[in-house]
């Protein structure tokens, strides 16, 4: 909300005063003046001609000009705040960054626009994976999802672009996922009972000669689950540098792009779609 704070220097009537003092046009005036934005000594006033005298006060409060989101905005209300991260770009901070990241640029967002809300990330994506990720505003909600975030998430859709084709055309990969402590890599293990299973379904859309273009849907969310998996069956993710060959794409190809999910608290559903982007289309052709 912009204040602009005027003291009186003659008496007259409050709307001609205000064109004769101000450089705010008669219509912005006017509907200022019926929104309830103009206070005189501290009370609202909405007629025309209100006696206004010197040495009064009048406080006119304008919406100011919202600052743009440094990333596209997908949805937004007072819960909700749903955004299409690019690829290259880091979900919440680590040890070594901690302000180039689409959580600090959100952050920064609401604070520039005078919002007072909170944020709070609901699920990540990896660096070099675009699409869509979902923060709210407050914790309870955030609470909520995140306590049963498998069963609320009814569809987790992805668009990959993999070396490659498919003999089978649609499938489901079902393996097991260890992590080890020393370090950041996921790997693909036999052992049950060390792993956890991971679920990915697949469906081919589109080929090419070398790639094959795939619609995914998770059943289980696992840190890199597409990039290991589809690693691990001999059809790497274009542009992955971690699991993939060393490649010369500026990008993965690899995007979130839907998403639809319950809210545990007013018990809607919640559906997200992304377009899949050009330069994907390109690539396959």
């Amino acid at each position: 909300m912009k204040k602009t704070e005027i003291l009186v220097k003659e008496r007259g009537e409050l709307l001609n005063y205000l064109l004769s003092n101000t450089e705010i046009s008669r219509n912005k005036i006017k509907s200022v003046l019926k929104y309830n934005g103009i206070l005189v000594n501290g009370k609202v006033v909405s007629q025309y001609d209100y006696p206004v005298k010197a040495k009064d006060k009048i406080i006119i409060q304008t919406e100011g000009k919202k600052v743009k989101s440094p990333v596209p905005i997908i949805f937004e209300d007072d819960n909700y705040l749903v955004v299409n991260k690019k690829a290259g770009l880091l979900t919440v901070s680590t040890e070594k960054e901690k302000e180039k990241t689409l959580y600090h640029m959100m952050r920064e967002y609401l604070k520039q626009n005078n919002s007072k809300e909170n944020l709070f990330i609901v699920h990540r994506l990896d660096k070099d994976t675009s699409g869509i990720v979902i923060f709210v505003k407050n914790e309870r909600l955030k609470f909520e999802l995140q306590k049963d975030w498998n069963n609320l998430a009814l569809k987790r859709n992805y668009i990959a672009i993999v070396e490659g084709i498919l003999e089978k055309k649609q499938g489901k990969i079902v393996s097991y996922l260890i992590e080890p402590e020393t370090s950041n890599m996921v790997y693909v293990t036999k052992d049950k009972k060390e792993g956890k299973i991971a679920i990915t379904n697949y469906k081919v859309i589109k080929e090419s000669k070398k790639y094959s273009m795939l619609d995914i849907n998770l059943e289980t969310g696992r840190k890199n689950q597409i990039r290991v998996q589809f690693n691990d069956i001999g059809h790497k993710i274009v542009g992955d540098k971690k699991y993939g060959v060393m490649s010369k794409e500026k990008r993965m190809f690899l995007i979130a792009n839907e998403v639809e999910l319950i809210d545990p608290i007013t018990k809607q559903k919640l559906h997200f779609i992304i377009k899949i982007p050009n330069e994907f289309k390109e690539f396959i052709r």
